[in-house]
């Protein structure tokens, strides 16, 4: 599937899978997009159906054919005329949704991680490969105006050789389980040591550093911290006969892990949701000849002083202000305060949906394949195992089966809004 580009669609059929906030925000988004057509909507939840059906109405279009109930994903993909099937449901049910999509020839988009384990990956590359159909995680990161930036100053190699880079998800968000009751999230904390939620960080520096696409991740080492936070909390907001003071969780309250790739070069990659953090994906490149580090963003270049010295003096705000203007990256210049105005994220997720509608509108490949997803995911399981063996290293799986050797890294691109009908 590396350079696979499916027949172009001019008018794309979207049946969404589960509807709650994200699936929600998600219509919200695309129905703004011309080309596109909402032909169905699935949840467990009438209401959260019902929310949907009220956007379409909004819009002046015709309402989507509704599926209810736990299973009803399966008739969607079999029954529904529609080409693309988009998941935005707990992360159980990423995997058996988009298998199901793609067995019925519909191409799969689905959210952050796409599956849990490394039999998962392995699954979806096969059916992908078995379809001929697009399976795409909507790794809405990899849009952000940072990360485009970072990608598009790799590509004119300002940083000279890539060395390492950083990448993480910090985000404070106990609340989220110990205040509002049992979610399929705390289930998984409960059950599962290792990072939960590698994938956002990780994407964009998988993409400045040629993952998949002439590198490959070759092995990691993990450690994670003992679980403190959700107690913390537990015991200065609930009485002691209180279900949330009882909550044991096998996730640290910090997962470390350093990937190295094939061609000699790392990554560290951290996640952390249950003590008081800064929101940070970390998003660090690091060169030969410059560094680009965010949170708050900041460039520098060696050659900027020539005394041979790099002092913390580098990091000045106007030249960094200077860099991100000049080297933008052109989907965000054209059509980046569309973007901003729509929303999601800050308009990341906006122009993650325009890319990929674009590129199926036009026949052309998508940014990230399955290999990209796989390689990404996979690492729920892999740094899992490294905690539980004292942080022995853990071999990552080729999904390309070799192919990254040969494979061009991805491009520099963007999207004509006037071709699209805007």
């Amino acid at each position: 599937m590396i350079g696979f580009a499916a027949p172009p669609l001019k008018r794309i059929r979207i049946g969404f899978v589960g509807v709650g906030a994200r699936g929600t925000a998600a219509v919200r988004r695309i129905c703004q997009i011309p080309g596109v057509e909402m032909t169905a909507f699935c949840d467990i939840r009438e209401e959260a159906i019902r929310g949907c059906q009220d956007i379409l109405k909004s819009k002046k279009v015709p309402p989507a054919k509704e599926y209810l109930g736990p299973e009803a994903y399966k008739a969607l993909c079999r029954e529904c005329a529609c080409d693309v099937v988009y998941a935005c449901t707990p992360w159980m049910l990423h995997l058996p949704v988009a298998v199901e999509a793609m067995r019925c020839g519909k191409h799969a988009l689905v959210e952050v991680p796409a599956t849990m384990d490394v039999e998962g990956c392995w699954k979806l590359v096969e059916t992908s490969e078995k379809t001929r159909c697009h399976c795409m995680m909507l790794e809405n990161c990899c849009y952000g105006e940072s990360e485009m930036l970072a990608l598009n100053m790799c590509r004119k190699e300002l940083f000279g050789e890539i060395v390492y880079g950083g990448a993480g998800y910090l985000h404070y968000s106990t609340n989220r389980g110990i205040k509002s009751g049992p979610t399929w999230r705390n289930d998984w904390y409960i059950k599962h040591a290792g990072n939960f939620y590698p994938t956002h960080g990780l994407g964009p520096i998988a993409q400045c550093m040629n993952i998949n696409r002439g590198d490959r991740f070759d092995y990691l080492v993990s450690v994670d911290t003992k679980s403190a936070g959700p107690a913390a909390m537990a015991a200065a907001l609930f009485p002691p006969d209180a279900w949330q003071r009882n909550v044991k969780l096998k996730a640290g309250d910090y997962s470390a892990s350093i990937i190295r790739t094939m061609n000699g070069h790392a990554i560290y990659l951290a996640t952390s949701c249950f003590v008081p953090h800064p929101y940070s994906r970390i998003n660090m490149i690091q060169g030969t000849k410059g560094i680009f580090m965010d949170y708050p963003l900041r460039i520098a270049f060696e050659k900027e002083f020539s005394d041979g010295t790099f002092p913390d003096k580098a990091f000045d705000d106007v030249k960094t202000e200077e860099y991100r203007q000049t080297y933008k990256h052109p989907m965000w210049r054209d059509i980046g305060a569309i973007a901003q105005k729509v929303g999601g994220h800050g308009g990341m997720d906006f122009i993650m949906d325009l890319r990929w509608i674009y590129c199926l509108q036009n026949g052309l490949p998508l940014d990230m394949n399955v290999y990209d997803l796989a390689s990404w995911s996979c690492l729920c399981e892999i740094t899992e195992k490294s905690v539980q063996n004292r942080s022995a290293s853990v071999n990552i799986p080729d999904f390309t089966r070799g192919a990254w050797k040969t494979v061009e890294p991805l491009g520099i691109h963007t999207v004509d809004p006037n071709k699209m009908g805007f």
